[in-house]
């Protein structure tokens, strides 16, 4: 079959004109769920017929590889990603059908009343770990569901989450968005680590401290600054040292490990005067707020199982091999016993029949459109385990299976189409060219790259839902960019990785996640308005810090 080329300024050959076009999806879904407020899936069926006209008659896409980049992304939605989130979905409602989620609600306040803390601990603690281990949407969703279990409005539990959930993304799922963009470009994984290490303090340490402000305002910062104090520092501290000399696979769990026992030891020892108990409720005195249930330290671990067996299973998914014991993932290589339940689908007419040229890669490349289907080495089947022993272990009964079964596919239906659709868009964008054509217009901003460069892992990660897809998409053109310009090519990877974490809080596929895991289908627009400011002013900051570090401080850049 004929080899179809990447053009990347089919807009009268300029790159500015052929830009504007390809944009004008993006334009088209802000559009509708910021003014018009349309379901999210509306949008999203919107915005990819658009895309897939503009393959077709602006870049002139054949119509059989149009179609087929619309199947490969939403097959892929479906899984790895949908799967993901019915798997965790699943497991929470098992806790709530049994009535344990109570006592675990209960564990939590005995912990710390104060909500805000109770976000720290949940959304930016134990959610940093849940992306270092699964990635792909599922910490959202099972740290919005918690949070909505303690009593937070859904709207609110799911903004929240999603911001808490930008510092870790960058080393998710067990570090793949650094070890495949160094796989891609040449570069050692662990300098990339490293460099990321460096850029994200700020980012870290800030982020708690804004989830308490929107919480509760300047008087809420002064409140638990201490508290906060210590679990920002902690995280941080660790993030920057396990980066630098562990590489990219452990930062996110060692540091939540960190922060989670570092924050908790703390409370026991301080609290806050004023207990804070939600937005528009008065506050009030500790003493009071202890006055709870308490319930017996064994009835307590039960509760907690659910969440123990998923850490527990998660670890052994992620394995990597000690004492002569071989890694998990060796099992599903090519001599592995569970090689077999790996099927890799490649899309004839589309795999290895689109060519990227430069300047998105130096040299020519096909690209791979293959659709893998990992029945057991999916995280998504891991969290199930854990939910089928939570079954026995919380001796769940039949009719509260069913009910929990049945109300997580119901409530999933709506919002596994909307991903489904919304990560067909970001393949029709990524195989006709569209959205390199984007990136590489940023990238001709000559001086002023190193501010806009992490704007581009930033519009990668908002076109494609992953921190691994925007590095392998722009990853190449960073690295070209850096060379042109004579700058360290590790500083705009590390960029493009940074930059990205800030676009996950605003991509259509993370917010239809968080919204199916607090029951707010329909309502992505109201999440996406919350959300869109604060992303745009986060990746603002990370464009001044990497100028900053570009032209004022490069002593700081590794290997410099």
């Amino acid at each position: 079959m004929e080899i179809w080329t990447q053009n990347y300024t089919p807009v009268g050959d300029s790159i500015w004109l052929s830009a504007i076009v390809a944009l004008l999806p993006i334009i088209l879904f802000l559009v509708c769920l910021v003014w018009l407020k349309l379901k999210g899936w509306m949008a999203a069926s919107l915005t990819v017929v658009l895309s897939m006209l503009i393959a077709l008659f602006v870049y002139k896409m054949p119509f059989n590889m149009v179609a087929l980049s619309f199947v490969q992304g939403f097959l892929t939605g479906l899984w790895p990603i949908a799967w993901i989130i019915i798997a965790a979905i699943f497991l929470y409602k098992i806790a709530v059908k049994t009535g344990y989620f109570e006592i675990l609600k209960q564990s939590v306040m005995a912990i710390t009343p104060d909500q805000r803390l109770q976000v720290i601990l949940i959304a930016f603690c134990f959610g940093a770990f849940l992306e270092g281990a699964i990635g792909f949407g599922g910490p959202v969703a099972i740290t919005a569901a918690l949070l909505v279990g303690l009593g937070f409005r859904p709207l609110y539990a799911a903004g929240l989450c999603m911001i808490a959930n930008t510092a870790p993304v960058a080393f998710g799922a067990v570090g793949i968005p650094i070890i495949a963009l160094g796989g891609a470009v040449g570069v050692d994984s662990g300098d990339i680590s490293a460099m990321v290490g460096r850029m994200l303090p700020p980012l870290t340490m800030f982020v708690p401290f804004f989830i308490v402000f929107l919480m509760s305002g300047m008087k809420g910062v002064k409140e638990t600054f201490p508290a906060v104090f210590v679990a920002a520092t902690s995280f941080a501290v660790v993030q920057y040292w396990s980066s630098n000399y562990l590489g990219a696979e452990l930062p996110d769990i060692i540091s939540a490990i960190a922060s989670i026992a570092a924050t908790s030891i703390f409370l026991k020892f301080w609290q806050p005067k004023h207990v804070y108990t939600g937005e528009g409720q008065s506050e009030i005195d500790l003493k009071d707020a202890k006055m709870q249930k308490q319930y017996p330290i064994g009835t307590i671990v039960i509760a907690w199982m659910p969440f123990i067996l998923l850490v527990i299973a998660i670890a052994i998914w992620n394995f990597p091999g000690f004492a002569g014991i071989p890694a998990f993932k060796s099992l599903f290589g090519a001599d592995g016993a569970l090689k077999d339940t790996n099927i890799t689908f490649a899309m004839q007419g589309l795999h290895n029949q689109v060519m990227q040229v430069a300047p998105l890669v130096t040299e020519p490349k096909p690209l791979d459109a293959t659709w893998k289907w990992n029945l057991i080495q999916n995280p998504g089947t891991a969290i199930l385990l854990a939910a089928l022993v939570s079954i026995l272990v919380l001796r769940a009964k039949g009719n509260q299976i069913t009910e929990a079964a049945s109300e997580t596919l119901k409530e999933m239906f709506i919002p596994i189409v909307t991903i489904g659709l919304v990560v067909a868009f970001a393949f029709v964008a990524k195989n006709s060219g569209q959205a390199a054509t984007m990136g590489i217009a940023l990238s001709h901003t000559g001086g002023l790259f190193p501010f806009f460069s992490p704007f581009i892992g930033w519009l990668g990660v908002f076109l494609t839902g992953s921190d691994t897809s925007a590095n392998l998409l722009f990853g190449p053109l960073q690295q070209a960019a850096a060379r042109v310009l004579g700058e360290p090519e590790v500083l705009f990877l590390a960029a493009n990785t940074v930059g990205g974490v800030v676009g996950k809080m605003i991509s259509p596929q993370s917010i239809a996640i968080a919204c199916a895991a607090v029951g707010l289908v329909g309502k992505e627009s109201d999440l996406f308005r919350f959300t869109l400011k604060y992303s745009i002013g986060f990746v603002v900051f990370i464009g001044i810090w990497t100028a900053f570090i570009a032209y004022i401080i490069p002593g700081i850049i590794v290997g410099h």
